[in-house]
């Protein structure tokens, strides 16, 4: 799975740190889900979409070996 957050977090020109509190997770996370490294909960990625006002759709992309 793919994302865009850390591009919309450029648009929004917030950190991990301030996104991070925003959603109520750590820093930490929101770096590994940038990395690819996280694939977040439902209710995570439903966060990010309110956040940053888009569907999850247009955060998220599922690669085809997902």
């Amino acid at each position: 799975m793919t994302n865009n957050i850390k591009v919309l977090r450029a648009i929004k020109n917030i950190s991990q740190e301030d996104l991070a509190k925003k959603i109520q997770v750590s820093r930490q996370t929101i770096n590994a889900m940038e990395k690819g490294k996280y694939v977040p909960s439902t209710v995570l990625a439903l966060k990010l979409a309110m956040f940053f006002e888009t569907p999850v759709e247009s955060i998220f992309t599922l690669e085809s070996d997902d």
